[in-house]
């Protein structure tokens, strides 16, 4: 990305030092958002993670968030028993939750309540409940980092909606990430790994679900509906024995939309005629008898979801200059080209991509098929735009 540009992306940690829990939370956090599949499409200001917890010198409380230091701002309070009864430290995060709530889309507060005192803090805003939830420490950082992941997701997505920073209507505030689950229904591992995944997303996860067999309604056409709801928001396609023409129509359409998606591999013995176009996206490989990767596969998804629309965020500052250009937030395949607009004259279509370049076969390919079309990272593109 510009490196003269602003961070897309901050996200505060504020804890008080003496809370031990609360370091190993905020290094979650910082280890899971600055990886390079992060940086891969928002570059070197992509996501920035700050902490807030040792008090300025001479003072009782840390340095305020500087809210214009990005394009969004999130902060992510460790709300405890120590915290509650410092009057400095519940100041310094009141002061925190108002001046989110001045920003509009562009900033979200996001506090998560340790233990009882904590959630009787006197938030306004609806907390991560840490100390209701079973587990050890490891798998309650593992949920706070895959809710807060979703609620990231809106934020970009809101950021999208008013790119302005003006305020989003409560109803759309709302609205969950929709996960479209493709599956066959031609074999049992199909039907149940699909049920499986939509009844712990509903169980155990911020994200909402669509699955034809349980939501499409009586009455409305159902090819119009699935390929509506195939771009609401991301595609979990899970792969098993006895794909058929469904699942590949739905495959296609969600790559021509370049949707976030991603494949659960639950082949049991053989597929009879693999699918092209679940290529160049993440596949996770579950045993169709156990169930227990489901809460990895919904983590992944959301990263796949954060992921794409951070792209997203960051090339809209170009669109203004983008006449013939597809970004996309894979990187290319020849499905692609059908998602190209029609060639305006005396411009030649440019694929953009993140970093880093393809591989020689696939470049070449590229020239053979479609030798008017330039396939060039983000990084060539500003170079030579």
């Amino acid at each position: 990305m510009d490196s003269s540009a602003r961070p897309l992306f901050a996200l505060y940690v504020i804890w008080r030092p003496v809370f031990a829990v609360g370091r190993e939370i905020a290094d979650r956090l910082r280890s899971h958002f600055v990886r390079d599949l992060y940086k891969t499409v928002g570059g070197d200001n992509g996501v920035s993670v700050l902490e807030r917890s040792e008090p300025v010198p001479g003072q009782r409380a840390p340095l305020p968030i500087d809210w214009d230091e990005a394009e969004m701002t999130a902060a992510v309070v460790v709300a405890e028993l120590r915290l509650v009864d410092d009057r400095d430290w519940t100041d310094y995060v009141h002061n925190i939750s108002r001046g989110a709530r001045t920003r509009g889309s562009s900033a979200g507060f996001f506090p998560v309540t340790m233990d009882s005192r904590g959630a009787v803090f006197g938030f306004e805003e609806q907390a991560l409940r840490w100390d209701r939830w079973d587990g050890p420490d490891a798998e309650r950082c593992r949920r706070v980092t895959v809710d807060l992941t979703h609620e990231f997701c809106r934020m970009l997505r809101h950021w999208l909606e008013r790119p302005d920073g003006g305020p989003v209507p409560l109803e759309q505030r709302l609205e969950k990430i929709q996960v479209f689950i493709s599956h066959s229904k031609h074999d049992g591992d199909g039907k149940i790994v699909a049920r499986s995944i939509r009844d712990w997303i509903h169980e155990h996860s911020p994200l909402s679900s669509f699955v034809d067999v349980y939501d499409n309604p009586p009455g409305q056409p159902v090819e119009e509906v699935l390929l509506h709801q195939l771009g609401k928001g991301a595609v979990i396609a899970v792969l098993s024995d006895s794909s058929r023409e469904w699942c590949r129509r739905e495959a296609i359409e969600t790559k021509r939309r370049l949707v976030p998606m991603i494949v659960v591999d639950c082949v049991r013995d053989i597929d009879s005629r693999g699918m092209p176009y679940l290529g160049n996206v993440p596949i996770i490989r579950m045993d169709p008898d156990r169930k227990d990767r489901i809460g990895t596969v919904a983590g992944c998804l959301l990263d796949e979801v954060f992921r794409t629309w951070l792209w997203l965020c960051g090339i809209e500052r170009y669109r203004g200059e983008a006449s013939g250009v597809l970004f996309t937030a894979r990187p290319p395949e020849l499905i692609v080209l059908a998602a190209m607009s029609s060639r305006r004259e005396g411009i030649d279509p440019v694929i953009v991509y993140p970093d880093p370049l393809l591989s020689a076969e696939e470049g070449h390919l590229f020239s053979k098929i479609a030798p008017n079309v330039r396939v060039q990272t983000l990084t060539e593109w500003l170079e030579k735009r």
